[in-house]
């Protein structure tokens, strides 16, 4: 089955200024129409690692959603859990400025609950020979206990993500049940109550440190854009994870594929600290290739072997 990833898909509208953005003026470029969602684009980055995920999730029925169907199809994403609704998926609007960071977007989220039909009526194929469970966080609440209640079931990590870290903070027992949680550093404060926006590299690792131990959170990973990443479980691993440089073309879904690679490396038996730098890998390739997903790779150059194999 491989890893299960279960949240929405979107339509991604992108517009990028031909010359300096003027903010409030008219504003001569292009405007792109591209599938994402980063419950989408994580499945596709570990699909595009060679893996064979399973997507639970849906789409419009219309063409745009075939299309969204055919393309994970094409990338060897399990598609059978994927059902074509009426208003299934849902549309973010986004504007970039030259450095390519998004400085504005409006952001439309579809109704999820046919999701909890879907995972109803297909439990045990879902979840009883999955590697491993990736969730989006702050989804239909129902849907998202049900996720755990068949976690725990079958016995299976869970790896979150939120999209709205609001929803996460009154969600914080089912993320003292995940094997990890990432986020990033702007997210941390307002999961812990706190401002880390002017914290370094060594006072973000510290702060971490001490908050997974009161929150009992298994394991935390915080990003912090080009200062790279910041690591701590109740296990004892901790450490920081340096970005690497590249040029940047777009930074859309450079977070998407940094989860992706934390959550497939831990899958597949690697330590937090190599999970992180497989996910910086992926992070800096999709920041370096202005696309929302991960170019292709081989398991074997992170050293990831399957549980099949």
């Amino acid at each position: 089955m491989g890893i299960v990833v279960i949240g929405s898909v979107f339509v991604d509208i992108k517009g990028y200024p031909f010359n300096t953005y003027i903010p409030k003026g008219r504003n001569a470029g292009r405007v792109i129409q591209v599938h994402g969602g980063v419950s989408r684009n994580v499945a596709e980055d570990i699909a595009n690692l060679e893996l064979r995920p399973t997507f639970v999730s849906l789409v419009d029925d219309t063409g745009m959603g075939w299309e969204v169907i055919q393309k994970l199809k094409n990338h060897k994403v399990n598609t059978d859990y994927i059902w074509s609704v009426k208003d299934g998926m849902g549309t973010w609007l986004a504007i970039f400025d030259n450095d390519g960071d998004v400085i504005g977007s409006i952001s439309k989220r579809p109704c999820l609950d046919p999701i909890g039909q879907i995972l109803d009526e297909n439990e045990e194929a879902i979840f009883k020979d999955a590697d491993s469970i990736i969730i989006e966080l702050d989804m239909e609440k129902d849907i998202v206990k049900k996720v755990f209640k068949a976690a725990q079931k079958y016995h299976k990590d869970v790896y979150a993500f939120v999209s709205n870290m609001s929803i996460a903070v009154e969600r914080r027992q089912m993320i003292q049940d995940t094997a990890c949680f990432v986020c990033n550093q702007q997210e941390a404060g307002i999961f812990f109550s706190d401002d880390y926006d002017t914290l370094n590299e060594e006072e973000m690792l510290k702060t971490l440190v001490q908050n997974i131990q009161g929150a009992n959170i298994p394991s935390m990973v915080v990003t912090m854009g080009d200062k790279g990443a910041v690591y701590a479980s109740l296990d004892g691993q901790s450490g920081i994870c340096p970005a690497i440089k590249v040029e940047v073309k777009d930074t859309t879904g450079a977070g998407d594929a940094f989860f992706a690679g934390v959550a497939t490396g831990l899958t597949y038996g690697k330590t937090l600290k190599e999970a992180c730098m497989i996910g910086t890998r992926l992070a800096s390739s999709v920041i370096a290739t202005s696309e929302s997903v991960c170019p292709r790779f081989l398991p074997s150059e992170f050293g990831i072997k399957t549980n099949k194999e």
